[in-house]
């Protein structure tokens, strides 16, 4: 469990640093936050040498360019749903009957519709801001040493990532990073399916190593 703990920070903070990017257009206070940490920064290259960024100002940059790539992609020409990728008719499940919102009043996680501006709880930033959920409890669970608790945990995020996430956002990020039009949103599609990818290698070696099939901690 050790090891554990020395991941689960960057672990949360991947997880909200990619949900946030993909749930409503960003802001100056969250871009100096990227270019801040050098460790952050390095997560977006692209971004981080674009000529851009010298010519113009945070503020004209967000309107201009910013602003634009996120209308672009998250709300006119690509439809970051997961109920868009997994029904035979592409319609978007907005209701109650969307399985992902049984899932989540479960374990007491809320969707504000509203404030996140989207239609449906199985948007991409929403299902990302799941896993940053499930992180920080896990990350509780740690602190106190409950290992049977974050044997749980691990296991939900597993699921949730293979039954979920994994189904159907490699290829919304796949055509995200196609049709960007900045360098931000470019390597941001990059870097949350890069993630995504690993980070359910990491949950499964884990589970391997400290858990039992059932939950349980090995011992």
């Amino acid at each position: 469990m050790t090891q554990m703990k020395q991941d689960i920070e960057s672990r949360i903070a991947i997880y909200a640093l990619i949900s946030r990017l993909m749930l409503v257009e960003v802001t100056e206070d969250f871009l100096e936050n990227i270019e801040k940490d050098r460790d952050i920064l390095a997560l977006f290259p692209n971004y981080a040498a674009w000529s851009k960024r010298k010519e113009f100002s945070t503020k004209e940059l967000i309107e201009q360019y910013y602003n634009v790539d996120f209308t672009n992609l998250f709300l006119m020409h690509l439809v970051p749903y997961e109920s868009f990728y997994t029904r035979d008719d592409q319609m978007i499940e907005s209701g109650g009957d969307n399985p992902i919102v049984e899932l989540y009043n479960e374990l007491d996680f809320r969707v504000q519709l509203d404030e996140a501006r989207v239609v449906s709880a199985d948007h991409i930033g929403v299902e990302l801001e799941f896993m940053y959920m499930l992180c920080t409890a896990m990350q509780k669970a740690l602190e106190a040493e409950d290992e049977e608790g974050v044997c749980e945990l691990l296991q939900v995020q597993r699921a949730f990532l293979a039954e979920h996430l994994l189904e159907w956002a490699p290829l919304f990020l796949i055509n995200a990073k196609k049709e960007s039009r900045t360098p931000l949103y470019h390597d941001g599609a990059e870097l949350t399916l890069e993630f995504l990818l690993s980070d359910y290698e990491y949950i499964n070696a884990q589970l391997s190593q400290n858990c039992n099939t059932d939950g349980s901690t090995q011992k």
